[in-house]
């Protein structure tokens, strides 16, 4: 559920980016409002300070416990088809060797992606 709120606030803030909003503005309406919970405000400091190391949980520490959550949903065949997005994304940042920065960095895939870093 973390890596999930990690995308989500990655994703949020690089379509904000293209527009010209400024993610640290963003993430603080949404996490003193909708979101005023310690995970997104937490995380989400995090990734507009873009604080990725030291590492506190390793991305590649988020990828085996995604990894886990997918083959136990495997094993009792309950489809996890958002897990298997993260499990891509963080796939696709270990292989670019962030695999020891902290897991926030999975949220600056989407700014990778969208050519905004």
């Amino acid at each position: 559920m973390i890596a999930s709120a990690i995308e989500t606030m990655g994703e949020s803030t690089a379509l904000a980016r293209s527009y010209g909003v400024e993610p640290a503005a963003l993430l603080e309406i949404l996490t003193s409002t909708l979101f005023a919970a310690p995970v997104y405000q937490n995380y989400g400091r995090l990734l507009t300070e873009r604080k990725f190391s030291p590492a506190a949980f390793k991305l590649s520490l988020g990828l085996k416990d995604v990894n886990l959550a997918l083959a136990a949903g495997q094993e009792k065949a309950v489809p996890l088809p958002f897990a298997s997005v993260l499990r891509d994304n963080l796939l696709e940042a270990v292989a670019q060797g962030e695999g020891e920065l902290d897991w926030i960095a999975l949220g600056q895939r989407s700014h990778k992606k969208a050519g905004l870093d």
